[in-house]
C-alpha cells in the first residue's frame, strides 16, 4: 500500500467506493495505543474513525487525506498506531542556513502529515538574544515572536517544537568575539590552539552564567517541557577531563531555568566513558548519534538500557557534505538506529539533517532520509523495505511521473559509483570543498576515470527526469530547479577530477585553459546558488556558504591550492 508511513495493520476487501466530502465519524477507543487510530471504509463510502487521543484522530485524518489523494477509498479497516512515542527531526539553523518561517511552516506540514512529532531547531548563534546582538547580528536569526508563532504552528499539528542550543562545544560563533574569548577553554595538553576556540570553560563560573541567560531567554517561546543542550564535541575538552564534562552535565541539570523539562544531550562523550553512564542525573535523556551505516547503535544503546537510563537514537539524513546525498548509507543508517531503539527499550528517534560545511545541499536533498525515518520510527516491520520513490512522488512531490523522486534517489548514490568512500561526505564532492585534495591518495586514494564515466552517466540521466517531471506542489518549478543545480555541481566537480587525473591528481597540474573553463562553468552555479538560496532561507550566512563555491573558482583561477583552506565546524 502505498502510503507513508505503511500501517502495521491493513485489511482491505480489495473494492473501492469515490471518495466523499462527508466528514468522518470520530470516537474515542482507549483500548487503542497513543497515537493510535482505526479507520473504516464502509462499501457505502461511510467513514469513521477510532482513535486513541486528538493526536490519534489527526493521524487518522492523515492517513485519509493519503487515500483521497491516490483516488477512490478502499473497503476495510487500517488500525494503526506508533512504535516509538518520540518521531522527531532536528532541523540544522545554524551551519549557514536558516529557513523562512514559511519553509518552515510547510516543511512541518509534510512532517506532521508523516506522523512526525517532534521538531528541534539546532541553535549555536541564531536566535536574537537581547544583549548579544554582535554573536547574531548577520545571521539574520529567528526572534522570540518567530518562535512563538512557529510554535504555535507545531501546536496545531501535535508537533512538539524544541529548542537546542549547544552550551558547551561548537561554540565558535561566539569566541569569535572579544567580549567572549575570556569565556574559552584552552587546547588539551599537546594539543595546539584551534585559530578560533570552539569549547566554552565549564570550570569558569562566567560560562554558567552565560548558559542561564541565553536558557532562560530561549525557553520563554517555547511551550515544549524539552530542551536539547547539545554538549556534543567540546574539542578542547579533551578525554581525561569527563569528570569537568559530568560536572558541567549536572550543573545544568541543577539550573533553576530548567526545572520540570526533561535535558537532552547528545551521546558522543558518554558513548566514549560507557561505564560511568549510571552516574547521569534524573531528568536527562541521551541521544545516541552516529550516521554511518555500520554505526553500532546496538552496543550503544545496551549500555543505556543496563545503566536504566533513558535514551534516544539520532540517525541522519546523510544529505550534508554530499550536494545530493548518500541514500543507501541513510536507510542502513536510520533502520539501525530504529532496530536498536526498538531492542534496548529507546524512547524515540531523532533524525538529524545538518549543514555542515555551507549547507550546500537543496532541501529536497533531505526528503528521502527525512520521510524512511518518519516511516521507520512509525512502524519498522512494515517500512523496513519502504518504496522510497513511490512513496515520495505520491506523498512529497504529487509528481504522477515519478520521476523527480527516481532523479533525487539515482543522484543519492551516484557517489556509490567510484571506488573511494568515506564517512560523513560524499567522496566524489570531497575536492569541491576542500582543492587542495590529491586524487590517488589517503582517502581518496583509487580513482578511475571510468568511473568518472559512470557518475556522468548517471547525472545525465537524472537531469532528463527532473526536465520531464511534473511536481505539482506550488513550489514543483523551485524542486526541479535545486536538484538541476546540485546536479551540474556534481557533473563540473567530475570533470575536475577527470582533468586532475589527466595530470598527476593535483588541481595546480591541470592546464590552465582547462582550469579556465571550469571557472566559467562555475560562475553561473554560484549565482544560481544564491538565487536558490534566498528563495527557502533568509539572507544571513548566504556569503559563508557561498563562500566555499568562490574558493574554487579562485583556485581554478589561480591555480593555487592553499593547504589551510575549510574547517569541519
Amino acid at each position: 500500500m502505498n502510503l507513508l508511513p505503511v500501517p502495521r495493520h491493513v485489511e482491505l476487501t480489495g473494492t473501492t467506493v469515490a471518495s466523499s466530502p462527508t466528514d468522518p465519524e470520530v470516537s474515542r477507543d482507549a483500548t487503542l495505543p497513543a497515537d493510535g487510530y482505526e479507520l473504516s471504509f464502509g462499501s457505502d463510502g461511510r467513514v469513521t474513525i477510532a482513535a486513541a487521543d486528538a493526536a490519534g484522530e489527526f493521524y487518522a485524518r492523515a492517513t485519509l487525506g493519503q487515500l483521497d489523494a491516490l483516488g477512490d477509498r478502499p473497503v476495510g479497516t487500517i488500525r494503526d498506531w506508533p512504535d516509538l512515542a518520540v518521531r522527531g527531526v532536528m532541523v540544522d539553523c545554524s551551519r549557514d542556513k536558516v529557513p523562512t518561517l514559511s519553509t518552515l511552516f510547510d516543511l512541518i506540514d509534510r512532517l506532521a502529515s508523516w506522523k512526525i512529532n517532534h521538531v528541534e531547531l539546532y541553535l549555536e548563534h541564531t536566535f536574537a538574544y537581547r544583549n548579544h546582538e554582535v554573536v547574531w547580528r548577520d545571521a539574520s536569526p529567528f526572534t522570540a515572536t518567530d518562535i512563538r508563532e512557529l510554535d504555535e504552528f507545531c501546536r496545531a499539528r501535535h508537533v512538539e517544537l524544541t529548542p537546542n542550543q549547544n552550551c558547551l562545544g561548537h561554540m565558535r560563533r561566539w569566541l569569535s568575539h572579544d567580549r567572549y574569548r575570556p569565556l574559552a577553554l584552552g587546547p588539551p595538553p599537546g594539543e595546539a590552539p584551534r585559530p578560533v576556540p570552539t569549547t566554552i570553560d565549564p570550570a569558569n563560573p562566567a560560562s554558567l552564567a552565560l548558559v542561564r541567560e541565553l536558557l532562560a531567554e530561549l525557553l520563554a517561546s517555547f511551550s515544549s517541557r524539552r530542551v536539547h543542550v547539545g554538549l556534543d564535541e567540546p574539542w578542547e575538552l579533551g578525554g581525561e577531563r569527563f569528570d569537568d564534562y559530568l560536572g558541567w552535565l549536572h550543573a545544568l541539570r541543577d539550573l533553576p531555568e530548567l526545572e520540570g523539562r526533561e535535558m537532552l544531550v547528545w551521546g558522543d562523550i558518554l558513548a566514549e566513558n560507557a561505564d560511568r553512564i549510571a552516574q547521569l542525573p534524573d531528568g536527562v535523556t541521551t541521544c545516541e548519534w552516529g550516521y554511518e551505516g555500520t554505526h553500532p547503535f546496538a552496543a550503544r544503546t545496551a549500555a543505556y538500557a543496563e545503566a536504566d537510563k533513558p535514551f534516544w537514537v539520532a540517525p541522519g539524513t546523510s544529505a550534508w557534505c554530499t550536494l545530493v546525498g548518500r541514500v543507501t548509507n541513510m536507510r542502513a543508517n536510520v533502520a539501525g538506529a530504529a532496530d536498536a531503539a526498538a531492542e534496548h527499550g529507546g524512547v524515540g528517534l531523532l533524525t538529524t539533517d545538518w549543514g555542515d560545511l555551507g549547507h550546500l545541499q537543496y532541501l529536497p536533498v533531505s526528503d528521502p532520509g527525512l520521510a524512511y525515518a518518519a516511516a521507520m520510527a512509525w512502524c519498522r516491520d512494515t517500512n523496513r523495505e519502504l518504496d522510497l520513490a513511490a512513496a515520495l512522488s505520491a506523498h512529497c512531490y504529487d509528481d504522477p511521473t515519478g520521476r523527480l523522486a527516481d532523479a533525487l534517489l539515482a543522484l543519492g548514490d551516484v557517489h556509490r559509483a567510484i571506488t573511494p568512500q568515506a564517512p560523513n561526505i560524499s567522496a566524489l564532492i570531497a575536492p569541491l570543498y576542500w582543492p587542495q585534495l590529491h586524487l590517488g591518495r589517503g582517502f581518496l586514494g583509487g580513482f578511475d576515470i571510468a568511473e568518472l564515466d559512470r557518475v556522468d552517466e548517471i547525472v545525465d540521466h537524472a537531469v532528463t527526469d527532473v526536465a520531464a517531471a511534473t511536481p505539482r506542489r506550488p513550489d514543483g518549478d523551485l524542486l526541479a530547479d535545486e536538484l538541476a543545480n546540485g546536479a551540474a555541481l556534481v557533473s563540473l566537480v567530475a570533470r575536475d577530477e577527470r582533468a586532475r587525473l589527466e595530470g598527476d591528481g593535483t588541481l595546480p597540474s591541470v592546464p590552465q585553459p582547462v582550469r579556465d573553463a571550469l571557472a566559467e562553468e562555475l560562475r553561473p552555479l554560484i549565482d544560481r546558488h544564491r538565487e536558490l538560496w534566498l528563495a527557502r532561507n533568509r539572507r544571513g550566512g548566504l556569503d559563508d556558504s557561498a563562500a566555499w563555491l568562490e574558493h574554487l573558482a579562485a583556485c581554478y583561477a589561480t591555480g593555487e591550492t592553499p593547504n589551510d583552506w575549510g574547517a569541519w565546524t
